[in-house]
């Protein structure tokens, strides 16, 4: 084969290579490449092209921004094109990128710079008409996206109308849509306890919650929004991205106060240095940062490629990613019967934590990374808690390296598995809701009885949030199914203290001080109880709303959906599985006995106090000693006050634990009033 053929035929794999991923990352939001290695094909790929221009073709990723379509939403056209960035990966590549742009100028000139975080998140396009906010949309392909304004509405860091004076006759602006880790851990949090899939990292849940057709979900994913550039001003003129800033703060536009005016290229890397230090103390995750030249005029004569601005770069921060081997693939059974996959890592550090497990969330997954035992694969850790398998490193695999297949039987009960039914609810025309039901990606066990569901669900509704059973942990649980003891959760209500004192793990003092504790939790609030049946869908907000709204427990045998609809909280897939639950010959028969061993069915009106903190607002940052946030959150709204989870000017009091984060630097700037946690036990008395 001529040199020339194998060229093109290279040239052919690695936009093909391309293709794909840009497709699993823009369209699936699946990424199954890292970052750098996309990168790294893509130079591969330029400079090729560089080398051979007579195989240049007009649809190669080179020649346009890469991306693509969101089925499901209206389509809507770019003004001005929306370009992404190069990136660079070294001091020496920025210093390189500098050197270029001074040599496409033909002159020696002083360049000062723009440095702002690059946030991981979803672009987005703004457009204001006469002040007004007439289209949100992402990006797409560069020239169409998608129109997404209704779900843009849902920000509320994005104005509905512009303030101020000398409102430009239309102003399109760009900006990156993202949600903050702790925003991410709670979403999670509640997905876990409901057994849904978790999102992977801030980025992902962004964009899966913008792809939603409900726009009364996406208001409840609190995502935010921070405006970094401009596509097109009609009727303003800005001289230089300092100025851009300045104007648009004033007409009520969220830009990032760590965005830095640098002198020269110095200030600016030395800017890029510090936040790749201090990435991980911010409340959202960064991947890198973006140096722009300040000037317009010198950005005017710059101008810009097919893909790219020459007047603007990326620098990537090192991946948090790292190299090891699945030394066994392991099937665990949640409370509901769900079966997942979890990878036994060969322990390996990454992003100064050892990691040793990674979730591969469900037999999906599994066929899609085409993870086998004993193969070689990349992990990532991008800030958030859960690792994840980002690839499989075939060319490192054994030969007898066997595919995983979905179990025949539960792995623990030996019964029958059967797949999960999935109902996709979605509007037509506008307003009203249509089911269609499709095989979901899980599988589970069928078995009511299914000894690891048992397990599950009682370490649930033992837990803190819950019953709050002290003593009902992980061995305990053990004991108490593998024995017999505990077959369903009314029987927690029956052990007694001589039940106990024949398991080895219990002595006098350990068996009464857990009977004590049973006892102590039939007085739990009913919000409590609903909450820790662990009904599907239905987390520790919605239990304490629902029980608030109905009082008694035997209000939930007769409700109907429409009449949990019509709270505002409560949508289809929640009202749904409540009454499912109720319906169900089990659950009354639970109740029944929960009735006969004495629990609390009722939900007491909340008693509100009259304090010196009524109507004050707090925030709570770092560790307490005496609280869980938690307790201290319910102490606080019982004596009348707020308690709240973002950092603003409008708080009363902040309160500082031990190892306090970036709220707390945030409050020092605001000159919050702090105290520590001995100053809010005498505030409160």
């Amino acid at each position: 084969m001529p040199d020339s053929e194998k060229i093109k035929k290279t040239i052919e794999r690695l936009r093909e290579k391309i293709r794909e991923a840009d497709y699993k990352y823009y369209v699936l939001s699946e990424p199954d490449i890292s970052d750098k290695e996309y990168d790294d094909t893509l130079k591969e790929l330029k400079n090729l092209e560089e080398r051979y221009p007579q195989f240049i073709t007009p649809d190669s990723p080179t020649q346009r921004v890469s991306g693509g379509l969101i089925e499901g939403f209206p389509t809507v056209n770019h003004k001005i094109k929306m370009l992404s960035l190069d990136n660079t990966y070294s001091i020496e590549e920025l210093k390189d990128w500098e050197i270029k742009i001074k040599k496409f100028l033909k002159k020696e000139i002083h360049i000062d710079y723009m440095v702002e975080l690059k946030i991981d998140g979803v672009s987005c396009s703004l457009t204001y008409e006469g002040s007004m906010l007439t289209t949100g949309a992402t990006r797409g392909d560069g020239q169409v996206g998608e129109d997404i304004t209704a779900n843009i509405k849902t920000i509320k860091s994005v104005p509905l109308k512009l303030r101020g004076q000398n409102i430009p006759e239309i102003l399109e602006v760009r900006g990156e849509i993202y949600m903050d880790k702790k925003d991410l851990e709670n979403i999670n949090k509640a997905r876990l306890t409901n057994e849904e899939p978790l999102f992977a990292n801030p980025r992902n849940a962004a964009s899966g919650s913008l792809k939603l057709l409900d726009p009364t979900i996406v208001r409840k994913r609190n995502l935010k929004c921070f405006i970094h550039s401009f596509g097109l001003a009609k009727g303003i003129e800005f001289k230089n991205h300092s100025e851009f800033f300045e104007k648009i703060k004033a007409f009520g536009l969220r830009v990032n106060p760590q965005n830095k005016h640098c002198r020269n290229l110095e200030e600016a890397i030395k800017y890029c240095l510090f936040w790749q230090e201090k990435r991980d103390s911010l409340e959202y995750e960064i991947d890198g940062m973006v140096i722009k030249v300040n000037d317009y005029i010198l950005r005017n004569k710059l101008g810009e490629t097919m893909k790219s601005p020459r007047w603007a770069v990326a620098y990537k921060f090192p991946a948090h990613q790292a190299t090891t081997e699945v030394q066994k693939i392991e099937f665990s059974v949640g409370r509901t019967g769900i079966i997942t996959p979890v990878a036994n890592l060969k322990p390996v550090e990454c992003a100064g934590v050892t990691i040793s497990r990674s979730t591969l969330h469900n037999f999906d997954e599994i066929e899609r990374l085409d993870v086998r035992e004993g193969d070689t694969v990349l992990i990532e850790r991008a800030g958030e808690v859960i690792p994840k398998i980002v690839k499989v490193i075939t060319s490192k695999r054994k030969e007898n390296a066997k595919k995983i297949k979905v179990p025949g039987n539960c792995p623990v009960c030996k019964q029958s598995l059967a797949k999960e039914k999935e109902e996709e609810v979605y509007p037509v025309r506008s307003k009203t809701l249509k089911r269609k039901t499709s095989n979901g990606v899980y599988w589970f066990c069928i078995n009511p009885d299914c000894p690891a569901k048992i397990k599950q669900s009682l370490l649930h509704f033992a837990s803190r949030t819950a019953m709050d059973i002290e003593g009902v942990g992980e061995s305990v649980v053990e004991e108490l199914v593998n024995r017999g003891l505990v077959k369903s959760l009314a029987d927690v209500y029956k052990i007694t203290k001589d039940d106990l004192l024949k398991l080895p793990l219990f002595a006098e003092k350990k068996a009464a001080n857990l009977i004590n504790a049973i006892g102590e939790s039939k007085k739990q609030q009913m919000s409590r109880l609903l909450y820790a049946l662990g009904i599907r869908h239905i987390g520790e907000k919605a239990a304490q709303l629902l029980a608030e709204r109905f009082k008694k427990i035997d209000m939930f045998f007769s409700v109907k959906e429409t009449d949990l609809e019509e709270i505002k909280e409560v949508g289809p897939a929640m009202a749904e599985s409540v009454v499912k639950f109720f319906s169900s010959a089990k659950a009354k028969k639970l109740i029944e006995e929960f009735k006969k061993s004495g629990l609390n069915l009722l939900q007491e009106e909340r008693k509100i106090k009259q304090s010196p903190i009524t109507g004050k607002v707090f925030i709570f940052t770092g560790e307490l000693k005496d609280f869980s946030r938690i307790d201290a959150c319910k102490l606080v709204e019982s004596l009348g006050a707020k308690c709240v989870s973002a950092i603003s000017k409008n708080i009363d009091y902040v309160i500082a634990g031990e190892s306090p984060g970036s709220k707390y630097e945030k409050a020092q700037k605001l000159k919050l009033n702090i105290l520590t946690e001995q100053d809010f036990k005498k505030l409160i008395g």
